[in-house]
């Protein structure tokens, strides 16, 4: 089991600390990977920056074997950060209200710690990805040659995670994450006055049945063991009360556990923004945001990191059978490119933490230490 050196923890914890006070959105984070640069020569890596914009990927070898990589991502969030603490965001607008500043000061701490004990044969990459949030940095990565110019068998990444308690660990093989997909519907109909609807072609009631139509989508087109969501989050028309407007627009996102399942949930849509409105004298067409697909572990992998959390110090359960998050995750596209897996680091202390996307958020420093001691222990044990 890694023993890791509180002089290490204790510096991991100030990186964090700085990544949270100076917080740069996704493919802007130029001081971000300036910083994380300077502290991987500093332990005598082999640096490459650049990649995907703001991307590094740091490699260290020790002897002949296999290649892994480790993952973090460092982006921030367009949030006004209500914390009033000392290292509060003094980016306007902009904080770490995810916890990428820990992901990337856990990450940075093992690169430091397996550079000065090297008790491994094989390459450990430790990949510092941006624009997790929203921008697809991942698929970035990915495109601009993360497997092809950096050779590895497996890749792994964490994610603190507010519900669950400090000291346990959730790694699944199969589906972590959903898929996201956003789409926008307009519905065309005519305009006409208000006291005269015969005259027109209402969108509105054309909009409102199709808002319930969808969800019958959910309930009577896909099988109930099949795990979606449908959520129909905006909807804008009409400008004078009394006008029946030309055009109705609707927004809202899609989540699926099965990448089938997002295949197919994708064609009943835009068959029902079809038909539904047709009653109505109103024609739909649909507009796809396509996002991140399923976050899915493999299974040798996940039962690899399950053993490294295991033989981790502070780790007090590790959970294999936990239910999937319908939130998404843009390491599905490292793992369609590479084997691997994904786990979730409680972080729930004496005072549970504020979730996740909130402008009170913070993460937890308690979560350095083993985390640092999960990269340690899965390096450790895969490349002896």
């Amino acid at each position: 089991m890694a023993v890791i050196p509180q002089s290490i923890i204790q510096q991991a914890i100030g990186w964090r600390r700085e990544f949270h006070a100076h917080p740069e959105i996704g493919l802007q984070e130029y001081q971000t990977a300036s910083k994380i640069r300077e502290l991987l020569l500093s332990f005598g890596l082999e640096v490459h920056s650049g990649i995907a914009g703001t991307g590094i990927v740091a490699t260290l070898r020790n002897g002949d074997g296999p290649a892994i990589g480790l993952r973090a991502d460092m982006d921030a969030l367009p949030i006004a950060e209500a914390n009033q603490f000392d290292y509060r965001s003094v980016n306007p607008g902009t904080m770490h209200a995810c916890g990428h500043d820990g992901h990337t000061a856990i990450l940075l701490g093992a690169a430091h710690y397996l550079s000065l004990t090297r008790r491994f044969h094989g390459t450990v990459h430790f990949i510092f990805q941006p624009a997790e949030e929203n921008a697809g940095g991942g698929r970035l990565m990915v495109q601009d040659g993360l497997f092809s110019r950096f050779q590895m068998q497996e890749v792994y990444a964490l994610h603190n995670w507010p519900g669950l308690p400090l000291g346990e660990v959730v790694v699944s093989s199969g589906a972590m994450m959903a898929s996201q997909d956003n789409f926008a519907i307009t519905l065309t109909g005519k305009g006409c006055h208000a006291a005269m609807p015969e005259k027109g072609a209402d969108p509105l009631v054309a909009g409102a049945q199709l808002i319930m139509a969808l969800q019958t989508l959910v309930s009577r087109r896909l099988s109930p063991l099949e795990q979606v969501a449908i959520s129909l989050t905006q909807i804008h028309a009409g400008e004078a009360i009394n006008v029946i407007p030309d055009t109705l627009q609707l927004s809202g996102t899609l989540r699926c556990l099965s990448n089938e399942t997002r295949k197919t949930c994708w064609r009943l849509l835009e068959e029902y923004v079809a038909s539904v409105p047709v009653a109505y004298g109103v024609s739909g067409a649909v507009r796809w945001e396509y996002g991140y697909p399923v976050t899915r572990n493999h299974a040798a992998q996940a039962e690899r990191l399950r053993d490294a959390a295991e033989h981790t110090a502070g780790i007090s359960r590790v959970d294999g059978t936990h239910p999937p998050s319908m939130a998404a995750e843009d390491f599905a596209y490292l793992l369609e490119a590479c084997p691997g897996a994904y786990c979730w680091l409680g972080a729930d202390g004496a005072t549970p933490s504020a979730s996740l996307h909130n402008a009170c958020y913070d993460f937890n420093d308690d979560l350095i230490a083993p985390g640092i001691g999960i990269w340690a222990s899965l390096v450790e044990r895969s490349l002896k």
